[in-house]
């Protein structure tokens, strides 16, 4: 437990030097923040148009807590850069595991989805005429950040499998985004979709999440809230587990028919 605990520690560290050599505080501020903005104003403005008050806040809620699984889910791509930078042979014939070099090599979208969406609920909110109350959007960060390690193990077990599918990584991200995006109640009520989609829902990361932080938001006691946060932490053990399973099977067919290779 001592050695994969520093393991995970230095592959934190690297995936934090990665964040820094890619953004300053000014192009993550005024590119890629200013980018995130935009895009929750955008279905803000479909809020607008429908001409209803609570359309507009639970689109903005929606979307502001989905930025965090959206970005997180980065992880896809950041998964197969090891494989196309040269690393996995050599994580391959390490006495470590890689599955625990994996899970802190791309901890910096967690870092990031979490900071984009904690500035769209409390300040953009706001701006766009839903007034949160103060103290329940302070305390829905901290489910917000329950939803992002549940995206995070969700996106490592899709970037798992990513890599039999190296030049479509960026797509497939995109599609398991794009997916949360639209059966978790970002955009309409679970209840709207058919059964097979509501069953779905249940066992991907957000849909318990983002209702914990709509049942806060709408001064729900802890006996409401937290059964969903308890869920959505179930979430991320499941897919946890699978995206170790997948690693494992992964790295051990590669050692046996040599398909680890030294890029993509």
């Amino acid at each position: 437990m001592l050695e994969n605990g520093r393991i995970l520690r230095c592959a934190a560290v690297s995936a934090l030097t990665d964040m820094r050599s890619t953004y300053t505080w000014k192009s993550w501020t005024f590119a890629w923040l200013a980018r995130i903005l935009c895009q929750v104003t955008l279905f803000a403005l479909i809020g607008r148009l429908l001409g209803s008050q609570s359309s507009l806040e639970y689109l903005v809620v929606g979307n502001s807590v989905y930025i965090t699984a959206d970005v997180v889910l980065l992880v896809v791509a950041s998964t197969s850069w090891e494989r196309l930078t040269g690393t996995f042979p050599l994580l391959a014939s390490s006495p470590s595991d890689p599955f625990v070099v994996l899970v802190g090599r791309s901890v910096q979208w967690m870092l990031d989805g979490i900071a984009c969406s904690s500035v769209c609920l409390l300040l953009l909110a706001p701006v766009l005429g839903v007034r949160l109350p103060v103290g329940a959007a302070l305390l829905s960060v901290p489910i917000i950040v329950v939803v992002s390690i549940s995206a995070y193990a969700f996106g490592l077990t899709i970037g798992m499998l990513a890599l039999r599918f190296m030049p479509a990584r960026n797509l497939i991200g995109r599609l398991a985004s794009i997916m949360l995006m639209i059966v978790t109640g970002v955009q309409v009520p679970v209840a709207f979709w058919p059964g097979w989609v509501r069953a779905v829902s249940q066992v991907v990361p957000l849909t318990h999440g983002l209702q914990a932080v709509r049942d806060v938001l709408h001064g729900a006691g802890a006996g409401q809230v937290l059964p969903n946060v308890a869920l959505e932490l179930a979430v991320f053990a499941g897919w946890l587990l699978i995206a170790f399973l997948v690693c494992r099977r992964i790295f051990a067919t590669g050692r046996r028919d040599g398909t680890i290779e030294f890029g993509g």
